[in-house]
């Protein structure tokens, strides 16, 4: 074989291998990104299944605002119930937190609740879920940030295009309530 002949083979076998390297690269973000959408999902279980305790323990101490905690038990319902995927759940998500912030907001107004220690540690859970949904978002979009520079930067969106790879969309919050400051008052 003659010198141009093994330039051309060694060009050849290095197109295939950054192909593959490419492909599979692809399939790592794809799959990470299901599995962000998978451990938001995981979350928003463990966030379901602390409501109801936590609606309990307060029930005792707030006869009267009998609204507030069946506001709280609808919205829960409402997300358990909201088909497609995490992503499409949003908006049900997003008035479960605010009707999870409003009961908050009015267990302020009862200190022997305040001070009963179930009512605190399943806050405390609460909290510690609402953070962890946070950070299945996160990692969620990072991954898909990922995905989707993979599959529009060149070479690699050729590779992309014959496998019909296609871009993710990224959780977003979508009501303007949400994306300001809390505040918090004494």
């Amino acid at each position: 074989m003659t010198t141009t002949l093994w330039i051309i083979v060694g060009i050849g076998v290095a197109i295939i291998v950054w192909a593959i390297y490419t492909y599979n690269r692809l399939i790592t973000f794809r799959f990470r990104a299901h599995e962000g959408l998978s451990d938001i999902d995981v979350q928003l279980k463990r966030r379901y299944n602390l409501i109801p305790n936590l609606v309990n323990a307060v029930k005792g101490y707030m006869q009267h605002e009998k609204s507030v905690l069946e506001g709280v038990t609808e919205a829960r319902t409402r997300a358990m119930q909201s088909g497609g995927s995490p992503i499409d759940k949003t908006e049900q998500e997003n008035i479960l937190s605010s009707t999870l912030k409003t009961l908050f907001a009015v267990a302020e107004n009862y200190p022997d609740l305040k001070a009963n220690a179930n009512f605190l540690d399943l806050q405390r859970e609460l909290a510690d879920t609402e953070n962890k949904i946070q950070a299945s978002r996160r990692f969620y979009n990072t991954t898909v940030r990922d995905l989707n520079t993979k599959i529009q930067s060149f070479p690699p969106n050729l590779i992309a295009r014959i496998f019909k790879f296609s871009e993710e969309k990224f959780f977003e919050v979508d009501n303007e309530a949400e994306r300001e400051s809390v505040q918090v008052k004494f």
